[in-house]
């Protein structure tokens, strides 16, 4: 089973966030989930911010 860490791993690597991704995250985060994982996500959302990581989502709708 993928876990929240190994998606924000890729995503880093990448410094792309696909659509899949999110959509896996979504689900992920309606489960039980331990501290790594949570910490994980938190650095994705600082990447985001700063421009590290590029959403999909975002370019679909033209959103920067």
């Amino acid at each position: 089973m993928t876990r929240i860490r190994d998606l924000v791993e890729r995503a880093l690597a990448t410094g792309y966030l696909t659509v899949e991704a999110e959509d896996q995250l979504r689900q992920l985060l309606t489960t039980r989930y331990d501290l790594e994982d949570f910490n994980a996500f938190m650095t994705l959302q600082e990447a985001a911010m700063t421009g590290k990581v590029k959403q999909e989502s975002r370019e679909r709708c033209g959103i920067k």
